[in-house]
């Protein structure tokens, strides 16, 4: 089971409470539930805090939902355990992922994040701030994307609360920082705009002309160029990506969760969520490159095209994130 499996597999156990009396008829059953990974100190991988949505419309406790629907998820496959924690949060371990799986589902969904950098995403409507300069500027920026993220989370959440990002307060630049896309670049600015809470004034600094290690957003984007010319590099050596067998935990654990991310990020109206989450990508992609593709007189391997699948994958969804983000992707740095 996937993360984005158990987001799904929650809102079944909810229907079916409902259905057979576990839950009142008058309980509502949510259209989706946000699943997020458990904060540092936490139970378990992932948790939900459904039961406080349902139990609003169940007049129960959110204590006495979440007991009905961890026994139901208890006997699911694929969830080793559920644990009931505070006053009504689940709390889940899953197994870890396998590799195929894992790595063909993130190429599916690269398929469509493609659709949405193609032109989909550009084509949702876009709010309009009250000025596009100045005090302005960051408030454009934030509202559109979190109206990207809601609208790619499947078109109808357009019309959710969180899809009218008018209400959403955001701190404007500091006066001091001045014409920041005259000095940085329209890229640059828009991810140091998107990089913290809308609440807070961003830092905008040097930093974000620099073109190493040091740079976040340099990070990111060259993560995905390398992505890229390793597979140009694949294709002069005579093979190409194929889903398979890698051990690779943590870069398979990222892409597992991109899903949730968005889902969160949408849910929140929160665009940092996905900066973090694509620095986190980004980071572990520039550590496994090494290994891709074949040394010396190595001859390519059923392992090289599975690691260039994965590698691949990520830098898809790097650009996908970016997109979503108003921010480009090159394909060389």
């Amino acid at each position: 089971m996937t993360p984005a499996d158990l987001s799904r597999t929650v809102v079944r156990a909810v229907r079916c409470a409902v259905e057979e009396g576990e839950l009142p008829a008058e309980a509502g059953v949510p259209e989706r539930v946000v699943v997020e990974r458990t904060r540092p100190g936490g139970v378990g991988d992932y948790a939900t805090p459904v039961a406080f949505q349902v139990a609003k419309t169940a007049g129960r406790p959110p204590r006495g939902v979440a007991d009905v629907l961890a026994r139901r998820l208890r006997a699911e496959p694929g969830i080793e355990h559920v644990e009931v924690t505070g006053a009504g949060f689940l709390n889940f371990v899953l197994p870890p992922p396998s590799a195929p799986s894992v790595v063909r589902d993130a190429i599916v969904r690269d398929i469509v994040i493609r659709d949405v950098r193609g032109g989909a995403m550009f084509a949702a409507p876009a709010p309009a701030p009250a000025d596009e300069s100045g005090t302005g500027l960051r408030e454009g920026v934030v509202r559109r994307s979190v109206l990207r993220l809601v609208c790619a989370q499947g078109g109808t959440g357009c019309g959710r609360p969180e899809g009218r990002p008018e209400d959403l307060p955001v701190a404007p630049l500091a006066k001091r920082d001045g014409d920041v896309v005259a000095r940085y670049g329209r890229d640059a600015a828009h991810w140091a705009m998107l990089a913290v809470p809308a609440r807070e004034t961003p830092a905008v600094s040097d930093a974000l002309l620099v073109q190493g290690e040091a740079s976040e957003f340099f990070r990111v984007r060259y993560a995905h160029a390398r992505s890229r010319a390793l597979v140009r590099n694949a294709d002069q050596l005579g093979f190409h990506p194929e889903p398979g067998d890698v051990d690779v935990p943590a870069l398979l654990r990222l892409l597992a969760d991109h899903d949730l991310v968005l889902e969160a990020a949408a849910h929140h109206r929160a665009p940092e969520r996905l900066t973090r989450h694509l620095v986190e990508l980004a980071d572990e992609l520039l550590d496994f490159q090494h290994c891709v593709l074949p040394k010396g007189d190595e001859k390519p391997s059923a392992a090289h095209r599975a690691r260039l699948a994965l590698a691949e994958a990520a830098g898809t969804v790097l650009a996908g994130g970016l997109a979503l983000l108003g921010i480009d992707a090159p394909d060389c740095l």
